[in-house]
């Protein structure tokens, strides 16, 4: 799988799931920000790494891939399936750089300028999660080895 930015995918999107993601997202938030409340903010950051509107989108890229397999007589539960996977993958290699950034912020905004520790890490960032994204596809074992 190639990663592209498509645009046609927005209007691919039905409103009911748009309201499905809002209304998980927006809890997810909550939920992190009573978590910040109670135990403070460096736990309550911890919560909030977590992307708030994957559970609901997750759900969503598999039930488009079946739906677009199901046009042409297909059933789909496979591809929906590998697709909804390569979606996580992707969460996550986003997720071991975004655990990168949150340390070289904690650690050096006190002694540096708050933009370049900024800039740096968001550099840095992207840098560890396009890795781990590289890894991933060039150092799996492929399905049909499992």
């Amino acid at each position: 799988m190639k990663v592209t930015l498509n645009c046609s995918s927005l209007t691919q999107a039905k409103p009911h799931e748009l309201v499905v993601r809002f209304i998980l997202g927006g809890t997810i938030t909550a939920v992190t920000g009573v978590i910040a409340k109670e135990w403070g903010p460096v736990i309550g950051g911890l919560f909030l790494a977590f992307p708030a509107i994957f559970p609901a989108s997750i759900t969503l890229v598999e039930r488009h891939a079946i739906r677009r397999k199901h046009k042409f007589g297909l059933r789909g539960e496979r591809r929906g399936r590998y697709a909804a996977g390569a979606d996580a993958a992707g969460a996550v290699a986003g997720s071991i750089g975004l655990i990168i950034f949150g340390f070289i912020v904690y650690r050096f905004t006190r002694f540096l300028n708050p933009w370049l520790v900024l800039s740096v890490a968001t550099v840095v960032w992207f840098g560890l999660s396009a890795l781990a994204w590289w890894l991933w596809k060039n150092f799996k074992r492929p399905v049909w080895h499992r």
